[in-house]
């Protein structure tokens, strides 16, 4: 299945894609350069906004109400202005584990809390810093720790599995828990994948609608498809080696749409490095929850 490069974007961390249904068009951000993006399917334009810090993961508001998102030093309200810059407004604060950390992986579940995990910007030193913090009804709790990179995160369909996984190269597992929905806790953590088994550290995820989990390897140049009980259906391959995050967008949620990673260096051998991807999927994806707090 070819992948096709829908913008040569040349992100620094392209991460967190979300399909927005209602203006059919994608949004992701970048890291490192503090910005969030948009991609409009209909007519290839798109547009970018200027936060002050560090942005790390994304979810879409009920219908006009802008965005929520995973910053350096907490949650927040986030809202996109006509001069390119994106307004924010602190919704909750995080005491972060020690100094230099960030937010990381994150996403909302079924009925719309949100959910990120955090991570020291030194991932090279190995700290298992990291945690997964909760956003609902205006509270910030941790919720699960001892992670040196949390990611992967995802929801069945039925919203009763919490997917999670730790790309750290000393960890490299996806694990699966048990997750009440009503109470919007995860219990019962076991292994889901050993990804040391396979090409690629797990990064970003996405889940379909039968329940299948696609994780993308990181360093592989592939987004690996994984059956509710853990095994390998199928592996796509883009035309480059560290693809970040999926997510299912489309008039069907039928594409996969594939941000990455522009390391520094010799490129010569992947010049569309930090590029945005789309693939024919072979199935389809579900509408990203909304923040619903």
């Amino acid at each position: 299945m070819q992948a096709e490069l829908i913008l040569d974007a040349r992100n620094s961390v392209g991460e967190s894609p979300v399909w927005n249904v209602q203006e059919q068009s994608l949004y992701w951000v970048d890291i490192p350069a503090r910005r969030l993006h948009n991609w409009q399917a209909a007519n290839g334009q798109t547009q970018s906004w200027q936060a002050e810090e560090m942005l790390a993961c994304i979810a879409c508001r009920t219908e006009g109400q802008g965005w929520i998102g995973a910053m350096q030093s907490g949650i927040f309200d986030l809202q996109p202005q006509h001069d390119g810059s994106l307004r924010t407004q602190l919704l909750a604060g995080v005491e972060h584990a020690q100094p230099g950390m960030r937010f990381n992986d994150g996403r909302c579940d079924r009925q719309g809390r949100f959910w990120a995990g955090s991570m020291l910007l030194d991932m090279a030193a190995g700290v298992s810093a990291g945690a997964l913090y909760r956003f609902t009804d205006g509270q910030l709790t941790k919720q699960l720790d001892n992670f040196i990179v949390p990611n992967g995160l995802g929801f069945s369909p039925d919203g009763r599995t919490l997917y999670l996984s730790d790309s750290h190269p000393s960890v490299q597992m996806i694990w699966a828990f048990d997750y009440d929905t009503d109470a919007g806790t995860a219990h019962n953590r076991r292994v889901f994948v050993d990804m040391n088994a396979f090409p690629g550290r797990p990064d970003g995820a996405a889940v379909d609608e039968d329940g299948c989990y696609w994780i993308c390897g990181n360093d592989a140049g592939l987004i690996h498809r994984f059956t509710p009980d853990g095994r390998l259906d199928r592996s796509l391959a883009v035309p480059v080696k560290k693809p970040a995050m999926c997510a299912f967008g489309g008039a069907d949620l039928s594409t996969l749409f594939v941000t990455s990673i522009r390391p520094e260096g010799d490129l010569s051998d992947q010049p569309l490095a930090g590029g945005v991807f789309a693939l024919h999927s072979g199935t389809k994806g579900l509408p990203e929850p909304l923040f619903r707090g």
